[in-house]
């Protein structure tokens, strides 16, 4: 069976809650957060998941990512990875999309990329390293990540410009499955929070 990428984007935060947007910032879980990851875990460890024996798990080294990894019951077997870190915001950390347009009217991140952080070439370059690991073997591979580089990642998987991630919300805690269909990449599953 080719090999399914199964994304977990990191708990709830005070910055996602207000709608922050939160690159490189270290922002830890809210309580909510934390409850979430443990659920997603339960989840995991059910049928038809069984705890996805044999599953290789890579996490953002941020704590909001590798906490939820480690809640879910997976952090033991986690390897941090850089590439899978939020999106570089640059001049736009720790800013609200309506705070942003207000000094940049008309400013959309997929397509402008952030001023002072990663441009679109940078993350696309970044998503396509993470589709090529995902590929490279005959198992099934599970990521903690954050909204933005996680929507990027499935735009990839899909042979999408990475624009096409603007179309797909990702809400904190989320499952969501790539895989195949007809031999082609595929969306299997997308923000499932059926656990929360």
């Amino acid at each position: 069976m080719p090999p399914r990428i199964l994304l977990a984007r990191h708990g709830q935060t005070a910055w996602s809650l207000s709608g922050k947007h939160t690159g490189r910032t270290d922002v830890p879980l809210l309580e909510e957060g934390r409850r979430g990851a443990k659920l997603l875990g339960e989840r995991l460890a059910r049928d038809p998941w069984s705890g996805l024996r044999g599953v290789e798990v890579r996490t953002s080294p941020l704590v909001r990512a590798s906490e939820t990894c480690d809640l879910a019951g997976f952090g033991g077997q986690a390897e941090p990875w850089d590439a899978l870190m939020e999106w570089d915001y640059g001049d736009h950390e720790g800013m609200t999309p309506a705070e942003i347009q207000a000094v940049r009217p008309g400013w959309l991140l997929w397509r402008d990329g952030a001023p002072g952080g990663e441009s679109t070439a940078e993350v696309t370059a970044r998503a396509d390293a993470i589709v090529a690991w995902a590929r490279s073997a005959e198992r099934d591979v599970l990521v903690f990540a954050h909204g933005h580089i996680l929507r990027s990642l499935a735009a990839r998987w899909l042979g999408e410009d990475i624009f096409f991630g603007s179309r797909i919300r990702l809400d904190p805690t989320s499952l969501s499955v790539l895989g195949w269909q007809y031999g082609a990449p595929a969306l299997d599953r997308w923000n499932d929070t059926g656990h929360l």
